[in-house]
């Protein structure tokens, strides 16, 4: 069994990081020192998908810069308001992948928990964006009927929790869904997805760690960084306490234009990564979702990118370019493209 943390009347500081977190777009702009023609599209668009991000990853972006690939992947813009084909609201099949109350079972062996629907920070190119997750949510009530779901099927050897973020769950939430896992006896791995060690490093304490290390399962942690600039040193230093639990650690970042749509931002991001102790794994072309398509990067020109990557990179250095169809049974592998 999983240690129940002890309750303590004073909120941990990533739970007082996360609800100091920006939410006005006007105050974003006001402490980046961008002027006013970017608020009302900002506000128009926040109005569909709200704003939030956590004030230090704020801090890592440049001052006065409105192009910095930081705060291009959180400022909201008038093209998310723009109805372009081919870009919907469940880019990559969730919907009809469900088998249980916030379960998804797209690949073999494997199962998704939508563990939550809270995120310390709205990704503006999130591919979740519009999933109604107070519908299809794990934790909605109580675990059992997702941990029901999984628990008929002996095939799911390794369960991913995702959201959302489920690092946005407080520690004894956590420790509630471990324990039910635990009792999984066919459940032989556990990765956790999760942004929140990137954005809000204070999320990696003590108590989660206790609690994370004492889960007697082959665990996996992937985190998500776009940009080499995201890893300062309080990254830095989440990472290696997670590592010093015997956690594997990987990440999967996304293909954006304006933000790493270059090869020398994907060169640095590979390389700042590892020395930081993460394994490259992912890299992924854009989820069709509405709202996003200006981050949009063409399949060629992504696969040309990579081919110059792989030529400065090694291979355990060089993610592997993907893109998610929905009801395919893995993710599509996108060669480089020929030198």
């Amino acid at each position: 069994m999983v240690p129940v943390p002890l309750t303590s009347r004073q909120p941990p500081a990533w739970q007082r990081a996360l609800q100091d977190a920006v939410t006005d777009p006007a105050e974003l702009l006001e402490l980046l020192g961008l002027g006013p023609q970017w608020l009302e599209p900002a506000r128009a668009a926040a109005r569909r998908f709200p704003l939030r991000v956590p004030r230090g990853f704020v801090a890592r972006m440049r001052h006065g810069d409105a192009r910095d690939p930081l705060l291009r992947q959180v400022l909201p813009l008038g093209a998310e308001l723009d109805d372009v084909p081919g870009f919907g609201t469940d880019p990559v099949g969730d919907l009809a992948a469900r088998s249980g109350p916030g379960v998804l079972q797209k690949y073999d062996g494997r199962a998704l928990l939508v563990t939550t629907g809270a995120c310390a920070v709205h990704c503006r190119y999130c591919f979740r964006r519009h999933f109604p997750y107070h519908e299809e949510n794990a934790s909605r009530g109580s675990f059992e009927p997702a941990l029901a779901a999984i628990g008929r099927d002996p095939s799911i050897r390794e369960v991913i929790l995702s959201g959302g973020d489920p690092l946005s769950l407080g520690d004894r939430r956590l420790a509630e869904l471990f324990d039910g896992l635990l009792a999984v006896s066919h459940v032989r791995r556990l990765r956790l997805h999760t942004r929140l060690p990137i954005v809000l490093p204070e999320r990696i304490d003590a108590g989660f760690l206790g609690l994370w290390s004492a889960v007697p399962l082959q665990r996996v942690v992937v985190v998500h960084a776009n940009h080499a600039r995201e890893l300062d040193g309080s990254v830095r230093a989440a990472i290696k306490s997670l590592q010093s639990t015997g956690t594997t650690v990987l990440n999967q970042a996304v293909l954006l234009r304006g933000v790493n749509d270059s090869a020398d931002d994907l060169v640095t991001l590979s390389e700042t990564l590892f020395e930081a102790g993460v394994l490259p794994y992912y890299l992924h072309l854009l989820d069709p979702v509405a709202g996003a398509a200006h981050f949009d990067v063409p399949m060629a020109a992504a696969q040309r990118l990579v081919a110059e990557a792989a030529a400065r990179l090694p291979g355990y250095l060089l993610p592997r370019l993907v893109r998610e169809d929905a009801g395919a049974p893995s993710k599509t592998m996108l060669p480089p493209a020929s030198r």
